[in-house]
């Protein structure tokens, strides 16, 4: 058998990388996983545990406004639209209702707010804090029921009722100025279609 000349490789071709040895490969998987670990596991945790946090809150605000028939939180913008409740920025303790059937359809909304916030809260469904009477309660038994509302507590108490023609909604507005610089306002507004 003829021997044939030994060549060397074509010039485009790189040159070969030496074998790795097992310990580096065990030591390269090993911060590869730690890697995958850090970049996955920290978010996927915090995620967790954030999430928990934040169920636990809804639990405590749901089980305080859950007596009351009242939702705690904001009634939607479209809610806020179609009954005429311009919610002050800012407000707190905000919790709603909303019912309807054939013939009525009501938002019940409560809310803590300032006196500019009140303020403008009136402004806002065309009235002024002039129009409040003083010791009126303009929310009517029937409706204090539905959601729970007692209006015996510390006053002074106040309340207006702005009336509209069909299909504007008419508003029950009831103020708690006992901490006059933090008014709790609820309404009750009413929609017949």
């Amino acid at each position: 058998m003829p021997s044939v000349p030994r060549q060397s490789p074509p010039p485009d071709e790189p040159p070969r990388r030496p074998e790795e040895d097992r310990r580096h490969m065990i030591r390269r998987r090993w911060i590869t996983a730690i890697i995958i670990v850090l970049l996955i596991g920290v978010p996927a945790v915090y995620l967790a545990i954030s999430a928990g946090q934040s169920r636990d809150s809804g639990r405590d605000k749901e089980a305080k406004y859950s007596a009351t028939g009242l939702t705690a939180g904001w009634p939607s913008r479209v809610q806020r639209r179609i009954y005429e409740v311009p919610i002050p920025p800012k407000s707190g303790k905000v919790a709603y209702y909303e019912t309807n059937n054939w013939r009525t359809s009501r938002l019940y909304v409560q809310f803590q707010t300032t006196e500019a916030g009140l303020a403008g809260f009136l402004k806002g469904i065309g009235e002024s804090a002039d129009d409040l009477e003083p010791g009126k309660i303009t929310i009517n038994a029937r409706d204090q029921r539905v959601v729970g509302w007692e209006f015996t507590g510390a006053g002074p108490w106040s309340g207006l009722t702005h009336k509209q023609s069909n299909p504007r909604p008419t508003q029950d507005v009831t103020v708690n100025t006992a901490d006059p610089k933090r008014p709790m306002v609820y309404v009750v507004s009413r929609a017949t279609p």
